[in-house]
């Protein structure tokens, strides 16, 4: 059934980050830090591999091996543009606020900033991988949906971690998950046959560079606006689908 690994998607999300709020409270700060730099870590590790994909075979026949990386370049620059004008972070962060204001006891200035950075950070991050799009196109497909059952079991111990340290924002990321992956999987359905590997490729090496840039946020080294670049997504495949010309 198309849709089935987004729904279990969005249920491991939500044990996770259930079960890292109820046991986050009896961990020590310096615990929850170092469990929160582990991800960062991580994250890191997990861009630098996707962003190995400029390397991809199909791409490089594409566009040719010296503007691989000018495609995944002008579309985080121009994506990045794109969503600085549209606020895109910005409607996030307000996005958050307001569901904390109305289902969080806790008004504090300081318990409204965790809730919107566990629900900005946990959806930029269970949303840009390429298990996310290419298991939601294969779902789409009728390929199966191993792909969505790894990254499941993947988003709930990193929904627990990040549970554990900022709370219940982190369980409302399933929401733009169940969004995003049901696109995608209707987009499987509808077109995804039809999508080349290089422009997938192009896809998992933008979403690699966003990747890193939610890797710094988590080790507050900087606080990347990644939520504005995330047009890029759409802008790098764009852009190598104009050598298919």
């Amino acid at each position: 059934m198309p849709g089935l690994g987004t729904v279990i998607n969005v249920c491991a999300i939500l044990v996770g980050a259930g079960v890292g709020v109820a046991v986050g409270h009896r961990l020590p700060e310096r615990t929850r830090i170092t469990v929160t730099d582990a991800l960062g870590l991580l994250t890191l590790v997990i861009g630098a591999l996707n962003i190995v994909a400029i390397r991809d075979e199909d791409f490089v026949a594409l566009v040719g091996g010296s503007w691989t990386l000018f495609v995944v370049l002008g579309g985080v620059v121009v994506g990045g543009v794109i969503g600085s004008l549209l606020h895109i972070e910005g409607r996030l962060e307000k996005f958050g606020g307001w569901f904390q204001a109305r289902l969080a006891r806790d008004s504090s200035s300081e318990a409204r900033e965790r809730f919107i950075e566990g629900f900005v950070t946990s959806s930029l991050l269970f949303c840009i991988g390429p298990l996310a799009i290419l298991g939601s196109l294969s779902d789409g497909l009728g390929n199966g949906i191993e792909q969505l059952t790894l990254k499941s079991a993947l988003d709930m111990f990193a929904a627990l971690a990040f549970a554990a340290t900022l709370g219940w924002g982190v369980a409302l990321s399933a929401l733009p998950v169940g969004l995003w992956q049901g696109f995608l999987t209707v987009m499987g359905v509808a077109a995804g046959a039809f999508l080349p590997g290089a422009l997938i490729a192009a896809i998992t090496a933008t979403g690699g560079v966003l990747l890193l840039g939610i890797g710094f946020r988590l080790l507050h080294v900087r606080q990347v606006a990644v939520g504005d670049l995330l047009p890029a997504l759409v802008v790098a495949p764009l852009i190598a689908s104009l050598f298919l010309l």
